[in-house]
């Protein structure tokens, strides 16, 4: 069974928008909650993380774009993506991180497959 299981990308034109959702059979509430992305020849970056208490962290170039969020009672953690652009063009992974009672650790437990996001110009 997998843990966590994205879905949600697709391909759309440059200024337009996706929701990514990613569905956890795990206990995700305790857990940090990222999404990550990675380009081909490119390094994964997280572009946002939520952590136990719903406080969101943006990666710089996705501030005010991007917004993180998460439904305990549905296992959901949500990345709403808008005012697209090409170089968002990736494969968006979720990923749950342990909470230590102070931050959101890197010490990442589950990942999921990803799904994949072309923005076209």
């Amino acid at each position: 069974q997998e843990e966590l299981v994205e879905s949600g990308g697709g391909s759309v034109q440059s200024g337009g928008s996706l929701r990514l959702s990613c569905v956890a059979s795990i206990h995700s509430s305790i857990y940090c909650m990222s999404w990550f992305r990675q380009a081909p020849g490119k390094e994964r970056e997280r572009v946002a993380v939520i952590d136990v208490y719903r406080n969101p962290s943006y990666l710089d170039s996705v501030e005010g774009r991007f917004t993180i969020s998460r439904d305990n009672a549905k296992k959901t953690l949500y990345l709403q993506m808008n005012s697209l652009k090409p170089e968002d063009t990736a494969m968006y992974y979720c990923a749950a991180s342990a909470y230590n009672g102070l931050r959101c650790t890197e010490s990442f437990e589950y990942w999921g497959r990803g799904t994949q996001v072309t923005i076209f110009a």
